[in-house]
């Protein structure tokens, strides 16, 4: 099988474990604003579920350090491929369509 196909099939693995380890976090820090708000709406007093918060915050955490693992875990793979001799870049449309979808940003006026 050829390099570049086999480099492919892993970069597809990889942009799908990056945003999932980001979607991961997007939904774990919007769980904590839930639980913090919720707190607020049943007029709960600050140490009510305290310990949660704190259990939340070291989930939280630990997907920051998942990431930054991804991210070394991407720059080693880039190594590597150069290695093998592999000088193709990938494009956008490799990376699953849900990681694509976050790269695009538009603008909107504001003010």
């Amino acid at each position: 099988m050829e390099k570049v196909f086999v480099a492919q099939r892993v970069a597809s693995k990889l942009f799908t474990t990056e945003a999932a380890v980001d979607g991961a976090m997007v939904e774990a820090a919007e769980l904590l604003s839930e639980m913090l708000k919720a707190r607020q709406d049943v007029n709960a007093s600050m140490v009510f579920a305290d310990d949660v918060q704190v259990k939340m915050m070291e989930a939280i955490k630990a997907l920051s350090q998942a990431r930054t693992a991804m991210v070394g875990v991407h720059k080693e793979l880039n190594e590597a491929k150069l290695r093998l001799g592999i000088r193709t870049k990938m494009d956008i449309q490799d990376k699953p369509p849900e990681a694509a979808a976050r790269t695009a940003t538009t603008l909107r006026e504001v003010g």
